[in-house]
């Protein structure tokens, strides 16, 4: 039997690799288990089977199938994920003392130059992957809301305030539920129907994240995600979701091609509000 993934991070990143292989039952139980992390860590068993329409059994051979001796084991990995106060930290370490020591032993030290090969490799894909159709009904869902809410924390949070100055110098209402304070969930129930939540999460999607979405898309909010995958656990309840994959994990995961999505879909905005082809989003200045 193969050793089976230690943290919740591993196993995500094992199930996606092995998805496309897998058998239709165990491809609909790897999708329920990476977009209700939450629930997976404190439901039954058989109320897990129930929601997902997939037999309890095939839950235990999904998780053999992983090296664990069951379900239970691997029902672990989410637990310990939902106690942690820094999902990923300590793996974040260790990716970047991995690549710092990847570099020295090249004797390269580019940093640069790796950089931009990759955000060159992610932004190609970007453009691949993101359908225009998908772009419109962001912009017109975001067009229609009377409050647009954004959340995104780690190294998503960046792009929330992006989002966040493009709106207001739109002229949308624009609420950012960032951490401070432990506020975020607590401001998150104040979004109405007529409202709309924008959420950004990259693996290893924060906590609080998956949760504001959660509770917006059972609301009926419309949700607006970017994410790494369809297996994401803001993916169920976003729509549209705007994919950007993410293959290898290393410390110095740009926000090139999230930041670069993220105005796309801004310029969008603004022609559809000044049903202009060229639309000219205005800047703060110093007149």
């Amino acid at each position: 039997m193969e050793e089976p993934p230690k943290k919740y991070e591993d196993l995500t990143r094992l199930v996606h690799e092995r998805h496309e292989t897998m058998s239709k039952s165990h491809q609909k139980i790897a999708l329920y288990l990476t977009q209700n992390p939450n629930d997976v860590a404190v439901k039954s068993l058989n109320a897990m089977a129930k929601e997902s329409g997939v037999h309890a059994s095939s839950f235990v051979r999904f998780s053999q199938s992983l090296g664990f001796a069951g379900f239970k084991e691997l029902q672990q990995l989410f637990q310990a994920r939902l106690t942690t106060a820094a999902p990923g930290f300590e793996a974040r370490q260790q990716a970047l003392a991995n690549e710092l020591s990847a570099v020295g032993a090249q004797n390269q030290g580019n940093f640069l130059g790796q950089l931009v090969a990759r955000d060159l490799e992610s932004l190609n894909e970007l453009t691949d992957l993101t359908r225009q159709s998908d772009l419109e009904e962001a912009a017109r869902l975001l067009h229609a809301a009377e409050a647009v809410y954004l959340i995104g924390q780690l190294r998503s949070a960046p792009v929330a305030e992006l989002l966040r100055y493009i709106l207001t110098m739109l002229g949308k209402k624009a609420i950012l539920l960032n951490a401070s304070g432990g506020l975020s969930t607590h401001m998150a129930k104040t979004i109405g129907k007529n409202d709309l939540l924008f959420a950004i999460s990259f693996r290893f999607y924060a906590n609080e994240v998956v949760k504001v979405v959660e509770d917006a898309g059972q609301k009926g909010v419309p949700v607006i995600g970017i994410s790494d995958s369809t297996l994401s656990p803001i993916a169920k309840h976003s729509s549209p979701l705007f994919v950007i994959p993410e293959r290898e994990y290393t410390f110095s995961r740009s926000l090139a091609a999230p930041v670069c999505l993220a105005q796309a879909i801004m310029l969008h905005l603004a022609a559809l509000q000044q049903d202009q082809p060229n639309p000219r989003i205005p800047t703060v200045t110093s007149e």
